[in-house]
């Protein structure tokens, strides 16, 4: 998910960069899984049913300016959806969407199935 951070995102990139802010995110961060994509100011439509909840995003020290899913996302007891796209939120009392972006392949899912995103297949970059 090469230059898809979300117009917030970006501006607190910079304000971290150039010193206007010291602070990073409220962790943990989550993976939402969506059925419409959104873009840099609007959300898409996330997943609703089922099982499904938005899981914590663990990721190894970037190298390159990328850095990827250092353990497998597994959805259990999905509903019947077609997953296009992923996001990615802060767990903020009100939660900031930070990263968005199409999966490579769209997936479908009937009720109950699992969806699983295995370790290093979900790529962030900053190029």
């Amino acid at each position: 998910m090469a230059d898809n951070l979300t117009n917030t995102a970006e501006n607190r990139a910079l304000d971290f960069i150039t010193g206007l802010a010291p602070t990073a995110p409220t962790t943990p961060l989550k993976v939402a899984l969506v059925t419409a994509n959104g873009s840099d100011t609007a959300a898409g439509t996330e997943v609703a049913g089922g099982s499904y909840a938005r899981k914590n995003l663990t990721v190894a020290a970037a190298v390159n300016g990328a850095t990827s899913n250092s353990a497998d996302l597994v959805w259990a007891g999905m509903p019947a959806a077609t997953v296009v796209g992923v996001e990615i939120w802060d767990s903020a009392g009100t939660p900031v969407r930070l990263w968005h972006g199409p999966l490579g392949t769209p997936r479908t899912v009937a009720a109950g199935d699992e969806l699983k995103i295995i370790a290093g297949s979900l790529t962030l970059a900053i190029i």
